[in-house]
């Protein structure tokens, strides 16, 4: 069972949300309304907001980008320090402090694997054991680039990015990240969300980018769907923008180029670059990785569908895994969790009925929607062209079981979609301020860095450690 902590915590959580939520009802339609082509992507009088801060204090350097002029819509990158260096001294030192960290957690568990049990995987706990210790002790360089370990800093040491038709760089995969907040709350810049994806670009060795994406009751479904889409669309622009500066680069001189910058960059009409140059130098958009934290486990989703329906349009990015952390999933018929755990810790199930409220369109409420149920019928494209699936789900949580469904129905047509459900553990157990440094938050973020690796290696099928 969760600590006294954590269940003393989750009833003032709960009385908070409750207190929010209500407020939200009570905001008139047209106040709601008022600003709907820009909205809101975060809430500062509700949580704390980390700035972001381009130097690599801590192993990782962030930014934050606007990326569409009519909207609110925003991007966190992660960029981390591996990525300035030489891909084989960089992996072995942090072979070693990883493995070092991971010893020492194996070491301090109880018997037994944080993790409960895994679907989908011929897996045992001791082999499991076994397996992390032996992976983050033998781990690999699966991306086969020689670069030289120069980087492109200023006199204050702020990453400034390499030229994008460089040979100094080291590509990297790509990951979206969609935090959680049941749609009403949560932001890409709040303190928990930064510390996880610190923690997972680390890890999984990735560029993330954290998407905000506008709220509601300010813009209801499906704002932000279409925003988790548009940020995979800038993805793919950023990529051929810096093919194009590339292209200009190798055709003219610095003083010849009228529509790019001395960089070599694509420039605008008043001289602004157009590409990031953090991701023309290090982003390797056809190794995309889509991971949501609850209600953006709905929203990463969405967008893995709308990618295989766009195919090639997409190109250069490919969508090669997706993650759903306890997916805030839900359908009319409750499943035997959703009525045995009805009211569980944190999120119960009368206030996330709340919040589809406030996130789906007036007169359009429905459980069984495509936005909030992943079985109903018609809702495509066909599961068998999904991409590989990782579902994490957590014991004390009504919405598990639903999850896990929607991952047996992956793995009926032959998709990749293991499930890794985490013992005495509640919803947003890896993501949740309070219980971010507790050990099965930082098991849980490994377990998924083992899986993602095998989907962004280089080599192929195997993993790259």
């Amino acid at each position: 069972m969760p600590s006294v902590a954590v269940k003393l915590y989750s009833v003032f959580f709960k009385f908070m949300l409750k207190h929010r939520l209500q407020n939200r009802t009570q905001i008139p339609l047209d106040d709601a309304n008022a600003d709907s082509s820009f909205g809101v992507t975060s809430r500062p009088d509700e949580e704390s907001i980390a700035a972001s801060n381009p130097s690599f204090t801590d192993g990782v350097a962030t930014k934050d980008i606007h990326i569409d002029p009519t909207t609110s819509v925003s991007i966190r990158i992660f960029l981390p320090e591996t990525s300035l260096g030489s891909p084989d001294s960089d992996l072995r030192a942090q072979s070693k402090s990883t493995a070092k960290a991971s010893a020492r957690l194996l070491d301090s568990l109880p018997g037994s694997s944080p993790r409960r049990n895994s679907y989908g995987a011929a897996t045992t706990d001791n082999v499991t054991d076994n397996h992390y210790r032996n992976s983050f002790n033998h781990r690999r360089n699966s991306y086969g680039c020689n670069v030289d370990d120069l980087a492109s800093k200023s006199e204050n040491g702020v990453y400034r990015g390499y030229s994008p038709g460089g040979k100094n760089c080291r590509k990297l995969p790509v990951m979206l990240q969609f935090h959680g907040g049941g749609f009403v709350s949560g932001s890409n810049d709040s303190v928990s969300n930064d510390f996880f994806c610190r923690r997972i670009a680390k890890l999984c060795d990735v560029i993330v980018l954290a998407i905000g994406y506008r709220l509601s009751p300010e813009n209801r479904y499906p704002a932000a769907f279409e925003d988790g889409l548009k940020a995979l669309y800038w993805l793919a622009k950023q990529a051929n923008l810096a093919e194009c500066s590339k292209s200009l680069g190798n055709t003219r001189g610095g003083a010849d180029m009228k529509k790019s910058d001395s960089h070599g960059h694509i420039a605008d009409a008043f001289g602004a670059s157009m590409t990031e140059p953090w991701l023309a130098a290090h982003g390797d958009p056809s190794r995309c990785v889509l991971l949501g934290v609850s209600c953006g486990g709905n929203i990463a989703d969405y967008v893995a569908r709308k990618a295989v329906e766009a195919g090639n349009l997409l190109d250069p990015v490919k969508v090669v895994a997706q993650v759903l952390m306890y997916p805030f999933f839900i359908g009319n018929v409750p499943t035997h969790s959703e009525i045995k755990l009805a009211n569980s810790y944190f999120y119960d199930k009368a206030m996330c009925i709340l919040a589809w409220k406030l996130f789906l369109p007036e007169g359009e409420f429905d459980l069984d929607h495509p936005a909030a149920n992943p079985l109903i019928a018609g809702r495509g494209p066909p599961l068998k062209r999904m991409p590989p699936t990782l579902t994490v789900v957590a014991e004390h949580d009504w919405m598990r079981d639903r999850a896990i469904a929607y991952s047996e129905e992956l793995r009926k047509v032959n998709v990749d979609a293991p499930v890794l459900e985490y013992k005495d553990a509640v919803h947003e157990f890896a993501t949740l301020d309070m219980l971010l440094k507790t050990p099965q938050a930082q098991a849980c973020a490994e377990d998924i860095a083992i899986w993602v690796k095998k989907h962004i290696s280089l080599r192929g099928h195997e993993f790259s450690y």
